[in-house]
């Protein structure tokens, strides 16, 4: 599992979260899974947790998985997440500042110059635990 980019602040923030058992959920575009015929998580799949100096430092296993409209993440799952986000409309506004720091890429890849994040746009939301972690 990778979070944000390889050896960003970010993605070390995410992985701490991890570690520590604060961060339970993930999200990601549907969009960006097909593109990289990636393949949407179901309970049971285990996934290694790398670090961003690109160790193998954890095992989690996705506990649920559901693919939602933008529009229909919830709060529950919003925290889940363990960033700190109160409710879903926090969470939304997070999110689509993240993603759409690479909108431009994504339309590129998608070929559609006019693709844009909205109430319809599909997130795979992804729950999971914290199963083994490696020194």
């Amino acid at each position: 599992m990778g979070f944000a980019g390889s050896g960003s602040d970010l993605r070390r923030e995410l992985v701490d979260l991890v570690l520590a058992g604060t961060k339970t959920a993930t999200a990601g575009l549907m969009v960006e899974m097909e593109l990289d015929e990636e393949t949407v998580p179901f309970p049971g799949m285990r996934e290694a947790v790398i670090d961003a100096d690109g160790r193998f430092v954890a095992e989690i296993e996705t506990t649920e998985c559901r693919v939602l409209r933008m529009a229909d993440v919830d709060d529950a799952f919003a925290r889940d997440e363990g960033e700190g986000f109160t409710d879903a409309a926090d969470w939304r506004v997070a999110h689509e500042r993240f993603f759409g720091s690479y909108l431009e890429e994504l339309r590129t890849r998608m070929g559609d110059p006019d693709w844009a994040l909205d109430d319809d746009t599909l997130i795979v939301c992804q729950r999971f635990r914290l199963v083994e972690r490696y020194p």
